[in-house]
């Protein structure tokens, strides 16, 4: 599949907390950094997301912020 999303970043799915009716999935990325997903129950669930399973973290935004203390 081809999509327009320029930042694809890939990775292994480390960790899936299912609840009610959101899950968060949390993703071990290739480039040794951690990014955290929450999508809804139905979509992991037809994706078959588990731990182990290789997938791509496609990130759009219109805006980046930046902090520091």
């Amino acid at each position: 599949m081809r999509l327009s999303t320029r930042n694809q970043l890939t990775g292994t799915v480390a960790a899936v907390k299912a609840g009610a009716v959101m899950t968060v999935v949390t993703v071990d990325l290739d480039g040794g950094q951690q990014v955290t997903a929450s999508i809804t129950k139905e979509a992991a669930e037809d994706l078959g997301l588990e731990v182990g399973k290789p997938v791509t973290a496609l990130v759009k935004s219109t805006e980046v912020m930046l902090g520091v203390e």
